[in-house]
């Protein structure tokens, strides 16, 4: 009997080289939950770029100078798909001069419609939105005396996700919060790029603890100097 061992290294040497064949006017996925496991690496990457008109679908916008608000400062963005955008106040000058186009979802409805696109369901219906300006040239339906809007998938050119740990096949492990957003979206791009705190050999992860295995990953990384920053520090007064 013959055996054959297929060899899956997808391992690039940095996010330089990770975003490589991303373009202007691209659909981005950049994973992670306000700023807790945002694919840092790559944004400030991005940022270094000349690429313009991108659309990015993400929970959030960064902040001024950090995370995405390094892409809006430099008008990198033309659309934002996303469910929270309260602390980027060039978030908010773009959008109320007109200069930015946004579409904001209901959180979980923007987590569904990321996983859909990841699982192959081009449709499904949610209450969340009936009779508010999210229901706006969306096809309505009733369900047991209740009504639900159409909700489309989402997916992207390329997906941006963040791990605690991967290996070399790209299988990853998420920690916590950083879970959020990060594992759904690794399956809806065509393309999926992760940058991770530790890279370790293959076979080295517990194929029970995987979050994402490495079929939905074609290049991985070990990034650096990660500043893992809170939004919105509340300090208890003393």
């Amino acid at each position: 009997m013959c055996k054959i061992i297929l060899e899956m290294n997808k391992i690039v040497n940095n996010a330089l080289e990770a975003i490589k064949g991303i373009e202007s006017q691209m659909t981005l996925m950049l994973g992670g939950f306000g700023l807790c496991g945002i694919p840092e690496n790559c944004i400030a990457a991005l940022a270094g770029s000349e690429i313009t008109g991108l659309t990015c679908i993400s929970n959030n916008a960064g902040v001024d100078g950090f995370g995405l608000g390094m892409l809006l400062r430099r008008h990198q963005i033309r659309k934002m798909i996303s469910s929270y955008v309260g602390e980027n106040k060039e978030f908010e000058r773009q959008l109320l001069s007109g200069e930015l186009e946004v579409e904001l979802i209901p959180q979980g409805t923007l987590a569904e419609r990321i996983r859909a696109g990841g699982a192959g369901i081009p449709a499904f219906f949610v209450p969340a939105g009936f009779g508010t300006d999210v229901a706006d040239g969306k096809p309505v339906r009733e369900f047991d005396g209740k009504m639900y809007l159409e909700e489309r998938w989402l997916k992207a050119d390329f997906a941006i996700v963040k791990a605690w740990k991967g290996d070399a096949h790209g299988n990853l492990i998420y920690r916590n919060t950083a879970n959020n957003f990060n594992q759904a979206m690794a399956m809806a791009g065509k393309i999926t790029i992760a940058e991770v705190e530790e890279l370790v050999p293959s076979g080295a992860i517990d194929p029970n603890h995987i979050h994402t295995p490495g079929i939905f990953i074609q290049r991985i990384f070990q990034g650096a100097n990660y500043e893992k920053r809170i939004e919105f520090a509340t300090f208890r007064q003393q």
